[in-house]
């Protein structure tokens, strides 16, 4: 996937002219708004290639924001925001977002985030992989988004799906919150692992003692795997 187009939101204008001068110099075009339901309306007629945004949004907030991109696009979401708590982080990121980056920002690592974000989707589309895994009770698609529990469709965040579905694609494999962050969030983490955690904790109770033949376990010391008898 090439990143060309950005569309920034932000209602603090120096801010946004900030990070519009450090992308125009790396050839991005980059658009501009200041309110969410502007950055939404600019989102659907422009077609930006990635989104920066602030979750603090007048008119419409930056995470209903994510909400209505996610709806019908995967393009990159990258949340730059003065909120630092570890809850709004997870929250992001549960509905989609792709990445967090604390105010005060460095303008490199914005354009790190920035190509590793692309260059991670570009990897997963060109990669062949099966949409769906398959066990006693449970299916897991990730192309639609899809969990199915006792062959009914359950309401699941996106990253608990990315997460669930991760593990149930390797199992009985050992992972660290490390690994887990790196391979599901797709770039180097510069949060609290404790993110993991909070999403195995949500996967639990959707999923404890639906089947006898999987679990998922915690190896104390280490991570998380997927532990199966057997693949359907």
């Amino acid at each position: 996937m090439t990143v060309e187009r950005i569309l920034i939101a932000d209602a603090d204008k120096n801010t946004c002219n900030t990070l519009r001068n450090v992308l125009v110099r790396e050839g991005f075009d980059v658009m501009l708004s200041h309110t969410g339901s502007d950055a939404l309306e600019k989102f659907y007629v422009q077609k930006p290639d990635a989104v920066l945004t602030e979750l603090m949004l007048p008119e419409t907030d930056g995470l209903q924001f994510c909400r209505e991109i996610r709806k019908k696009s995967e393009v990159p979401i990258i949340i730059i925001s003065s909120r630092s708590d570890v809850f709004d982080k997870v929250l992001a990121l549960e509905i989609g977002a792709d990445d967090y980056i604390v105010k005060p920002f460095e303008s490199r690592e914005v354009l790190a985030r920035i190509k590793a974000v692309a260059r991670r989707i570009s990897i997963t589309k060109l990669k062949p992989e099966q949409s769906e895994v398959r066990y006693d009770k449970l299916t897991v698609n990730k192309e639609r988004y899809e969990l199915k529990i006792n062959g009914i469709s359950t309401e699941i965040p996106p990253k608990e799906l990315e997460l669930l579905y991760y593990l149930a694609n390797n199992p009985n494999k050992v992972y660290t919150r490390d690994q887990l962050l790196d391979e599901v969030w797709g770039f180097e983490y510069y949060g609290d692992s404790r993110t993991i955690d909070v999403h195995i904790k949500r996967l639990r109770m959707k999923l404890d003692g639906i089947s006898e033949k999987w679990r998922l376990r915690t190896v104390w010391g280490i991570g998380y795997k997927f532990e199966a008898d057997a693949v359907k």
